[in-house]
């Protein structure tokens, strides 16, 4: 007998609609799998036959074939267990009635019939609605995660037989319900704040702008001197994430399998810091079958690059791209994907190989300009800021008094966010400003226009790197609440760059 059963792929980021077939003939016991399982699938079969003879139903008899549809589509990870273990039921005739076209069920078993979670239930939940169907079965864990994808009914279960008695209408199993803007009024509470920092007032000015604008920052700095504290107090001044942001954002963590059980949402802008050791694949993305490296997963978030200098270079170059396009492509001989990967890099170095400033250094000007020459200029043009972190003085460390809250900072930033949307007619940040928003944005006058070239011809400045100023400067100029860009804005945006020469040579 031929049982059909819906099911989905996931393919990167996307799921993929899968039909699953199961076809029970007379014959020697075996079970034939075909429509490209990689290992994890052609597995599945013994676990789905002993969860089966586990939780009380009989097992096939005879030949079995299971074809995964569309052949050529590679399935991967154990999200078929439950798809299978339906379609061999009703193969057997152990189900009274079909699995309804209109319900897709996704889970992993194990060999006592449990259900566990899988990853990727959000994207999986997404085509689903795309796809017209009504509802998804999926394990207890991963359903709050499908239940924020509106107009789709999320059924969650525990067990195979606690599957089976639903879809047989011998239990009710209630769907989920979600509230989404409750989620993100629950946000835990962060002990970071940028009052903790003493001192570094032009350091956190830098911040607060990038934030409103989106833009890439690199701290130059001693040891000491509170780059990576600040870094990881700039999520507490960056606006809210909007429930579009959030989906995309929870995308890539539910593929990677990055949530915690039970997780609805990420409603926090993600901070993502790997080690200097780490290779392009786990920064980019890739490896044999690609997915989401660190740069998607800090997607409308931060990617936090501490001693920029100790990257191997050329994982570091592998950034230009998505940098510039806000996305990442993986290309294999089995084709291309492409994660997103908008996201604010905030990068951190030590001035020279010793640490110190360059007049207190015992490094010779060659060793400090090699070590500096680990970056390429075409990086550093990437990077919107570049901002000195001195030493913390004393008398900042000593004194009682706080720096302002992030409470504070992140007001400025949200109302001068609010003002670029309304600008840009979308939620795009000044950083992503198109080469016609910029013209059309940006305008300087004569006097400025002069200003500007001088400046580009003193420190060698490229296009890239002018097209850069002037977002920094609407961005400041959008933090004062002013519709037009003045010579103070421009000057200001202008001594972001001047560390270009010292660190290009």
């Amino acid at each position: 007998m031929l049982s059909k059963v819906r099911a989905a792929a996931l393919h990167g980021i996307e799921a993929i609609p899968v039909e699953v077939e199961v076809n029970v003939s007379r014959g020697l016991n075996r079970v034939i799998m075909v429509g490209l399982p990689d290992t994890a699938v052609r597995e599945s079969q013994e676990r789905v036959l002993t969860a089966l003879a586990n939780s009380g139903f009989r097992p096939p008899a005879g030949k079995v074939t299971i074809n995964l549809a569309p052949a050529d589509l590679r399935k991967e990870g154990p999200s078929f267990d439950l798809p299978l273990a339906l379609g061999l039921l009703g193969a057997t005739r152990q189900l009274d009635e079909p699995v309804p076209a209109d319900l897709v069920p996704a889970g992993e078993l194990a060999l006592n019939g449990a259900l566990r979670p899988i990853k990727g239930a959000l994207p999986i939940a997404l085509r689903a609605r795309a796809g017209g169907h009504r509802g998804l079965l999926l394990p207890l864990e991963n359903a709050p995660e499908a239940a924020v994808v509106q107009g789709l009914d999320i059924f969650p279960a525990t067990t195979l037989r606690q599957s089976v008695e639903f879809l047989q209408g011998q239990s009710l199993l209630p769907p989920l319900r979600v509230d989404t803007a409750a989620l993100f009024n629950n946000e835990e509470a962060t002990d970071l704040d940028m009052a903790d920092v003493k001192g570094q007032d032009s350091v956190k000015r830098a911040l607060e702008i990038a934030a409103a604008g989106a833009h890439n920052l690199l701290l130059i700095g001693p040891p000491g001197s509170g780059k990576s504290m600040l870094a990881q107090r700039l999520p507490t001044i960056l606006p809210p994430l909007t429930l579009e942001e959030a989906l995309e954002t929870t995308r890539v963590h539910s593929v990677t399998g990055q949530l915690t059980p039970g997780q609805a949402l990420v409603t926090r802008r993600p901070f993502r810091a790997p080690h200097h050791t780490a290779s392009d694949a786990g920064l980019m993305g890739g490896n044999v079958h690609p997915t989401p490296g660190e740069i998607s997963l800090a997607h409308h978030g931060v990617l936090f690059l501490d001693e920029l200098p100790e990257f191997r270079r050329a994982v570091l170059e592998t950034m230009r791209q998505p940098l510039e396009e806000g996305r990442v492509t993986i290309s294999r001989a089995a084709g291309a994907m492409t994660f997103p990967a908008q996201c604010m890099l905030i990068a951190a170095m030590n001035p020279t190989p010793d640490g110190k400033m360059p007049a207190d250094s015992r490094s010779s000007p060659r060793e400090i300009q090699n070590y500096l020459g680990r970056i390429s200029g075409p990086l550093l043009d990437r990077i919107d800021l570049h901002v000195e972190a001195p030493p913390v003085q004393f008398r900042d460390m000593s004194t009682a008094s706080n720096g302002e809250p992030s409470a504070t900072i992140r007001a400025r930033v949200i109302a001068a966010r609010r003002r670029q949307q309304a600008r840009l007619s979308s939620t795009r940040a000044n950083a992503r400003m198109t080469s016609r928003e910029l013209k059309r944005h940006c305008a300087l006058s004569s006097a400025d226009q002069s200003m500007l070239h001088d400046s580009m011809e003193t420190l060698q400045l490229s296009a890239r790197a002018h097209d850069r100023i002037l977002k920094v400067a609407r961005t400041i100029a959008d933090l004062e609440a002013a519709d037009t860009i003045t010579s103070a804005h421009l000057a200001e945006a202008i001594q972001y760059r001047t560390l270009d020469r010292q660190l290009w040579g």
